[in-house]
């Protein structure tokens, strides 16, 4: 880990006693309940509205424990005070909503299509405007920072992992009352923790790493301002994108072992990364673990790890590419990731992916055996040929 990392110091919690822990224990021991005879994990409520007598009356408004229980270990892992949502899109258009018309959002060049699609729909109906800046070029990032009354970033882009500097961002003059946001989805709070660095709101679309079994939808904002809280929670409550319980409850069951599938995840990228590297089918790699990669010296400074994450293009026409996806037979082709299981797809073939280099294929790197892993990758290339 790198010097006075935010991930690489000790946590300090507010609730439950437990205070001064790492990352990896804080996956595990927080969003617990501590007195005697309480159950071990916490329930799943499923009740939508509680007797008269309390501050909690419905829970669209003032949640259940399954997801309080969500919120404190979300937020304990990024410094804030988390928002659980029922989707990352839901998150995503909460943050957006803070917005007044007439807003100007920037946001770089490559960017989750989702969110793209969202800020697109606002600037034809007249909301806001927006802007583009190249992602890979921080002074464009912090230009952007000067003028814009929202600037969205990725901690590490999608699909092309470009690494945001985002200290250097945060540090920058803003317009006054600007927000920087940051989805940091593909790094992980573990990697990354962008509120230490400066940022105002982060965002996870939780059905990926935090989730990690492919089985839940689900999304978390985690701010420090009170006021920001309260707005995202507002935006939240109004909007009925409030999780259900049974949704949140898999996604704390997931986070706790969100070290350990990290742990390996990482470790099976960064070696197969480095085969594909070398491969004469393979015309290039984005991982940020890499030298070679556009933002590496980004990463050395601003993560904790590479992460899970890579994409590459494959030698030959955009047909091989799918047929490759298509051979695959440990690997899943599916076109979510962050789970268990790996995952490939190729992106130029999704709507609003157009703009890719067209045999770019994105990996989602699981837990599997690395070996295993890697001769699934051959033999799908092999039996990919006949299309180059």
């Amino acid at each position: 880990m790198h010097p006075g990392s935010p991930c690489s110091r000790c946590l300090s919690h507010y609730a439950h006693g437990v205070k001064d822990v790492t990352p990896s224990t804080w996956v595990v021991a927080g969003g617990r309940t501590f007195n005697p005879g309480d159950p071990l994990n916490v329930p799943i409520t499923l009740a939508s509205n509680f007797r008269a007598g309390t501050d909690r009356g419905y829970s669209r408004g003032e949640g259940t424990a399954t997801w309080e229980a969500l919120e404190e270990l979300v937020g304990g892992l990024e410094g804030g005070r988390a928002v659980a949502f029922s989707s990352g899109m839901a998150a995503a258009a909460a943050v957006l909503n803070l917005l007044s018309t007439g807003s100007h959002i920037a946001f770089p060049d490559d960017c989750y299509h989702g969110v793209v699609a969202l800020i697109d729909e606002g600037v034809e109906k007249g909301r806001w405007s927006s802007s583009r800046f190249a992602g890979a070029d921080t002074a464009s990032c912090i230009e952007a920072v000067l003028s814009a009354d929202l600037v969205w970033l990725d901690s590490v882009s999608n699909p092309l992992l470009t690494v945001a500097d985002v200290p250097a961002i945060a540090l920058a003059e803003r317009k006054p009352g600007g927000l920087l946001v940051v989805d940091n989805t593909f790094a992980t709070p573990l990697n990354q923790r962008p509120l230490a660095f400066g940022a105002d709101i982060v965002m996870h679309s939780a059905t990926k790493f935090l989730g990690g079994h492919s089985d839940v939808l689900s999304g978390v904002l985690v701010a420090q301002d009170p006021d920001v809280v309260a707005a995202l929670a507002d935006q939240r409550h109004h909007g009925g994108a409030t999780p259900g319980a049974l949704e949140a409850y898999l996604v704390t069951r997931g986070i706790r072992t969100l070290a350990v599938r990290m742990r390996q995840a990482q470790a099976n990228a960064i070696d197969l990364a480095d085969r594909l590297q070398n491969h004469s089918e393979i015309l290039r790699v984005r991982y940020p673990g890499l030298v070679s990669h556009d933002t590496y010296g980004v990463a050395q400074r601003v993560l904790d790890g590479p992460g899970a994450m890579m994409s590459f293009e494959i030698a030959g026409p955009a047909d091989r590419a799918t047929a490759f996806c298509d051979a695959l037979r440990i690997i899943v082709h599916a076109t979510s990731l962050g789970a268990v299981e790996s995952s490939m797809e190729r992106r130029a073939g999704t709507p609003g992916q157009e703009h890719l280099p067209p045999t770019l294929v994105r990996f989602s790197v699981g837990i599997e055996d690395v070996d295993e892993l890697w001769g699934d990758i051959v033999q799908a290339l092999e039996a990919s040929g006949s299309h180059r």
